[in-house]
């Protein structure tokens, strides 16, 4: 019987974010978390999208690519029925991907402003 060896948070999000730019998502970042204190994971991935199908859309792709190329499972995902904001939880790492207006309103990258914030260059 093979041990499972533990997947890195930080491959998980580079997964994610491949993912995300393979269906043109609009302004990834990637919040890193690992160093704030009372943060529920060690990662965030926020990005979004253009209509409520390129939202539920980039939530199939991710989940689909996280399965096939590591075998990970999101543990818990929510939003999907209205597409506004689905949001995939795979315990360390939590993925948001928004309509612009619902990102726009909830500016979860300014709540974590103390956090370390990477800006994922723009697919042409």
């Amino acid at each position: 019987m093979t041990k499972k060896t533990e997947l890195s948070p930080e491959k998980l999000v580079d997964t994610i974010i491949e993912a995300l730019k393979a269906l043109k998502a609009v302004e990834i970042v990637s919040v890193d978390l690992k160093n704030v204190s009372g943060a529920v994971c060690k990662y965030f991935v926020i990005c979004n999208g253009t209509s409520n199908t390129h939202v539920s859309s980039l939530a199939d792709n991710v989940q689909n690519e996280t399965l096939e190329k590591l075998k990970e499972k999101v543990w818990k995902k929510e939003g999907h029925q209205n597409a506004q904001w689905i949001l995939l939880d795979y315990a360390n790492v939590v993925v948001h991907i928004f309509q612009k207006e619902y990102r726009d309103f909830y500016q979860l990258e300014q709540l974590w402003a103390d956090a370390k914030i990477t800006r994922v260059p723009e697919v042409l």
